[in-house]
């Protein structure tokens, strides 16, 4: 049994929600706060705490078990899309990456929301507010050192081939660089991750709750909206039939100040389509009354997409991969299992020329055309292949990852039927763009480049496996060889963003258009792509997000 009112009620414990409702807390502590999440809370599991082994969490019960729908650039195939739902929502399942992406991304958010709040300076105060960084003889113009989250880089592990694979990419023109997390990721920099000795940092256990209330195991049915003369507030939450709440009385749960949708990418534009809020078209089809048509309403929706590749090592008796006895030293299994990250630009020139083929009428002033992190890669020492078990880790096989972080494509969340239980429709569109696929194909050019054309790479690999029925490609493969591999291997990075894209849902404080005291607050505001795994940026969401509210009190 819970109260029947709140001053704010967050739906979703989430990375978002966990950091806002601490904030908020914080920042006017006579607030009463509720947090509505639909998981269980697995701040004293030990295969969470333990962040090296999030692989294994994947396709769980902490999983909500996400598919896409057969994806039309991808001869059809059914993609997994993974989503933490628990308490701390996808940071209690997530590999733990932590970059910040370009300051260029940030700065083409703030001008098309016309607001420099959303700018990388605007955000600046609060990417140092989230972080404590590792090294404290860090910047502190850039970094912070007193936040809720702790970080570690892979430097400490020493890898084997490290200083091997450093060259590698040097060779090909890539050089090192000191902190990927400046602004200005372009170079090799080191993999940095949000852990502490290889334990996981949760976002609802780093950040203080101890004054949250908090419903786990609850789902949301919608929000209730009152109209008044055609005025349009956001009042209460109607929990979804077998809540675990207690009884019948308190399933609606008012708000005196506000109702804030923190449910992620995939669940959000969910709960606002049957609360009323969305297309009208598709409200209708599943038989909503339509509060107010909000067209834009999980459209919009961006994804980071990748292609796998594993290559055959050329001297595996040397125990460089995992899997071999030789790669035992107990500090390599206390993170992911590579050194380093590297951020890269595709050729202007063909860059340019795909956007034209795109139907972009001024290709030069396309947002892509002056950013210029498009492609991101890692180098893994793992044959990780989930589709694929003949790739096996047994110390053999490196993976590569060839990654498309600054994607054209856009895609949908749209219903599966006016139930909240269902998973929402998922379609990420991947690679619709002739953009999307320039840039792939010129990273694997690029990456085959490292591992086989030069001779560092050289004494790396002997050769790229192929066992899954392709062939191997290189860097004077075909366009067609290319797409070949990219539409059996592409799969997500797990960053969805953008279903309730700023300036098109939710204005540049966040509030839900057209109904008062109601805000979205998670990945899915991000209008678009930034060149780094998002968990860093909805951090800083979440902090700037808390400082706006409380500024409205």
């Amino acid at each position: 049994m819970t109260s029947d009112s709140f001053d704010f009620i967050i739906i979703g414990g989430g990375t978002a929600g966990s950091a806002l409702a601490s904030r908020l807390q914080e920042g006017n502590p006579s607030l009463s706060i509720l947090i509505i999440e639909a998981g269980p809370d697995v701040s004293s599991r030990a295969d969470v705490l333990d962040g090296t082994q999030w692989g294994r969490l994947l396709g769980t019960d902490l999983d909500w078990g996400y598919l896409t729908e057969p994806q039309t650039h991808l001869n059809g195939r059914v993609l997994p899309n993974f989503a933490g739902k628990a308490l701390g929502g996808s940071s209690a399942i997530n590999a733990g990456g932590w970059t910040r992406g370009e300051k260029e991304n940030y700065d083409k958010w703030a001008q098309l929301v016309n607001d420099p709040r959303w700018s990388y300076d605007g955000l600046l105060p609060y990417f140092q507010k989230v972080e404590t960084y590792f090294d404290p003889n860090g910047n502190p113009a850039i970094h912070g050192f007193n936040g809720p989250i702790k970080m570690q880089p892979a430097v400490d592990r020493q890898y084997p081939l490290r200083e091997q694979v450093k060259k590698a990419w040097a060779a090909v023109g890539v050089s090192y660089k000191e902190d990927m997390n400046d602004g200005s990721p372009i170079g090799l920099g080191e993999l940095i991750e949000n852990r502490v000795d290889g334990a996981r940092q949760i976002a609802s256990s780093v950040y203080d709750l101890k004054n949250v209330k908090i419903l786990t195991k609850t789902l949301v049915n919608r929000v209730l909206i009152t109209d008044k003369d055609g005025h349009k507030t956001a009042t209460a939450v109607e929990l979804a039939p077998g809540d675990n709440h207690g009884d019948a009385s308190s399933r609606i749960i008012t708000a005196h100040h506000e109702i804030i949708i923190s449910a992620g990418t995939y669940r959000s534009p969910q709960i606002l389509m049957l609360s009323g809020l969305g297309p009208k078209d598709e409200l209708q089809n599943h038989g909503i009354e339509t509060v107010l048509d909000l067209p834009d309403v999980g459209r919009h929706f961006q994804d980071h997409c990748s292609v796998n590749q594993w290559w055959k090592l050329k001297e595996p008796e040397k125990g460089l991969s995992v899997g071999s006895p030789g790669f035992s030293n107990p500090s390599y299994f206390k993170g992911l299992p590579l050194d380093f990250v590297a951020t890269q630009s595709v050729p202007k020139e063909g860059l340019l020329k795909a956007l034209s083929d795109d139907n972009e009428a001024n290709p030069e002033l396309h947002a892509l055309a002056t950013q210029h992190g498009h492609l991101e890669f890692y180098i893994m020492y793992l044959a990780r292949n989930p589709e694929n078990p003949v790739v096996v880790p047994d110390g053999t096989h490196l993976t590569t990852s060839t990654i498309c972080i600054l994607p054209t494509s856009r895609g949908s969340i749209r219903l599966k039927d006016a139930n909240p239980e269902s998973a929402p429709l998922i379609d990420p569109n991947y690679l619709a763009t002739e953009t999307d696929r320039y840039v792939i194909r010129e990273g694997l050019r690029k990456i085959h480049k490292v591992l086989r054309e030069t001779e560092a790479g050289q004494e790396i690999v002997a050769s790229e496996a192929v066992e899954d029925g392709g062939r191997q490609v290189s860097s004077d493969s075909s366009d067609e060889e290319l797409d070949d591999l990219i539409r059996r291997r592409l799969g997500t990075m797990f960053h969805p963003a953008g279903s309730v894209s700023m300036g098109k849902v939710v204005d540049s404080e966040l509030r839900v258009k057209g109904v008062d005291k109601l805000r979205v607050v998670d990945a899915s505001v991000m209008p678009l792509p930034i060149a780094g795994h998002i968990q860093n940026c909805v951090y800083a969401i979440a902090e700037q997000a808390a400082d706006i509210i409380l500024a409205s009190l």
